[in-house]
């Protein structure tokens, strides 16, 4: 299937009633865990660090909601990408605005980590708030492109490839333009450090202290739940995190990690457990994929 034809399909999508979608989102995620055997053997080993105490048959279950998880929050895209503003803020519910609404006006990060459903919240912010945030460049230029016109849709949003750098991000920040930043995934540790995640060492970006340094901004997280079946998404902001930065940019890389420990324990099946989280191993480690 092209990606056009892939793109057309879930522009028909977006007209079925959200319970529907939530339906075929659920289905196809089953099939998909069946027949995805190399995303479902790395979600499997990033279980088996995390969660090491955990009986196999609970593990396979939870993998298995998670395929779920992952494939509503993409067929849901469609809905972000081509419903209404109304229709998409119907969806969500916030808890915790008055933490947005404290950095209005002043330089922000909103710690965004890779839970399904951050895409939802991220076009909730959007319809509020003018934002900067970084992108990574898709395989396909169409797709790119079509990435990059979707997540701007609303407001006036800045997006910036990672192959441009800090400067444009630190420019819009200064403007006061909250920073929209997922800063969990494994990008190396040539701007990093291994931090443990979940008693595991993994390469972990340390720049959200240096960037909250560097411009005076308040870090504030938002993470967005899915809620079962049709009842949409609960978008929730945490107050500011005190005394951050610290001065020692490890340790606050380590309160990072253990604040996203935390909010997976509280809905582990939402995290995005099929990316190579420890593919980056210290010096003479053997890698675990």
């Amino acid at each position: 299937m092209s990606v056009r034809l892939g793109v057309f399909i879930l522009w028909l999508l977006h007209f079925l009633p959200f319970r529907v979608l939530v339906a075929i989102g659920n289905g196809l995620g089953a099939l998909l865990y069946r027949v995805a055997g190399k995303r479902r053997r790395i979600g499997d080993i990033n279980l088996k660090l995390c969660f090491p105490d955990m009986r196999d048959a609970m593990r396979e279950a939870l993998l298995r909601e998670h395929f779920k998880m992952f494939t509503r929050g993409l067929l849901e895209r469609c809905v972000l990408w081509w419903s209404s503003a109304e229709h998409i803020s119907n969806l969500i519910r916030v808890e915790g605005i008055e933490h947005f609404v404290a950095i209005q006006g002043k330089p922000a990060i909103l710690l965004t980590p890779h839970f399904v459903g951050m895409d939802a919240g991220g076009q909730w912010v959007a319809q509020h708030s003018d934002t900067v945030c970084m992108y990574a460049n898709q395989s396909n230029a169409y797709l790119t492109q079509l990435l990059l016109e979707k997540r701007a849709r609303f407001g006036t949003q800045l997006l910036y490839s990672r192959q441009q750098g800090l400067r444009p991000i630190l420019k819009g920040m200064r403007e006061n333009k909250p920073f929209i930043y997922p800063p969990d995934q494994d990008q190396g540790v040539k701007d990093g450090a291994f931090i443990p995640f979940f008693g595991v060492p993994a390469a972990t970006m340390t720049s959200v202290s240096r960037i909250a340094q560097m411009t005076g901004a308040k870090v504030v997280p938002s993470i967005t739940r899915v809620l079962p079946g049709g009842a949409g998404y609960v978008l929730t902001f945490y107050p500011a995190w005190e005394n951050f930065p610290s001065g020692d940019d490890v340790a606050d890389a380590r309160r990072m990690n253990e604040f996203i420990e935390q909010r997976i324990l509280e809905m582990p099946e939402q995290y995005f457990w099929l990316h190579k989280r420890f593919k980056t191993r210290p010096e003479g480690e053997k890698s675990f994929y």
